[in-house]
């Protein structure tokens, strides 16, 4: 599945909800299904800065692709970093710098957010594209 299908996907899921306690309600469940990140991965060189919440990003390459683990101790942030690593897992880093991420605008996650949490998440996106170009120049 593209980048582009997955944030199809996920923009349809977000339609299904018209009022924004639902949507957070919907980004705490997915925070909440994901794997738990291995405490060796919870260091300070994996803290992503920008954050006013802790979020701790892992990034391996094997095979051509990144493949991202996060966790937060926030659970609305805990949800808005597993919705971007199910949109880049596992895909290779140029797929990453090219990616638009118009999901972001399209389900009004960022004008629902506080300028603290829209900060935060402009640092995961950044933090990502970083791991891809270190990945692409590697």
């Amino acid at each position: 599945m593209t980048i582009n299908e997955r944030q199809d996907e996920i923009i349809e899921e977000f339609q299904d909800f018209d009022d924004w306690m639902d949507k957070y309600q919907m980004l705490i469940d997915m925070g909440n299904e994901q794997e738990p990140l291995d405490e060796k991965y919870k260091t300070e060189q994996n803290l992503i800065d920008g954050c006013q919440s802790r979020v701790w990003l892992q990034a391996d390459y094997e095979d051509g692709k990144i493949h991202f683990m996060a966790e937060s101790d926030a659970l609305i942030v805990k949800g808005i970093v597993a919705l971007l690593i199910r949109v880049l897992n596992d895909t290779t880093p140029q797929e990453i710098l090219d990616a638009d991420l118009y999901f972001i605008d399209k389900i009004g996650l960022r004008e629902h957010l506080s300028p603290t949490r829209s900060n935060g998440l402009l640092a995961m996106v950044k933090q990502i594209r970083m791991y891809a170009l270190a990945f692409a120049n590697a």
